[in-house]
């Protein structure tokens, strides 16, 4: 039976994040980036996360491949907001609904006690009631939603913001 192992991630798993989020720029709204990055192009984006600190980025791996990851990042560049941080995650088509998705957050938060973190913060695309499924699972509470705040595929698209403590 697999056995699925939770680490952060290395700059040797760049190559498959990058695909594992390019599958969701071009076939899903689920981000709002519409055009592919280049393993080159997501070097900018992989550089923020440190081992220690409130940007970490973890890594699902089944026997051996990365299938899914999840991360903090800064909220916004304004000093006061420091202590809350963004979170994300994405599973690799396959590997959705199975599970990972949580037990990716659930490690993430895990390893951010004790992190100078005072919220937690999350936007989605509805409807997507897995991704809705998951962060009320993780405690978190929608605080709000914009209404046709994105446009991908021809269509507008509303947005979900929640939060929770840290």
């Amino acid at each position: 039976m697999s056995e699925l192992r939770i680490r952060s991630a290395e700059h040797r798993d760049l190559a498959r994040l990058t695909e594992i989020y390019n599958y969701y720029v071009l076939n899903a709204s689920v981000t709002f980036d519409v055009e592919a990055y280049t393993v080159e192009r997501r070097e900018a984006w992989f550089s923020q996360f440190g081992i220690t600190g409130r940007y970490r980025l973890l890594v699902a791996e089944l026997d051996g491949n990365v299938v899914g990851y999840a991360s903090t990042t800064r909220f916004r560049p304004k000093a006061a907001y420091d202590t809350t941080v963004e979170t994300t995650v994405y599973c690799a088509p396959e590997a959705v609904g199975k599970g990972i998705g949580s037990k990716l957050y659930e490690e993430l938060f895990a390893g951010l006690k004790g992190e100078d973190i005072h919220r937690f913060v999350a936007v989605y695309v509805l409807p997507n009631l897995a991704t809705e499924a998951l962060h009320r699972r993780c405690g978190f509470k929608v605080v709000g939603v914009f209404s046709e705040n994105g446009r991908k595929f021809g269509k507008y698209w509303d947005v979900c913001w929640v939060e929770r403590a840290a």
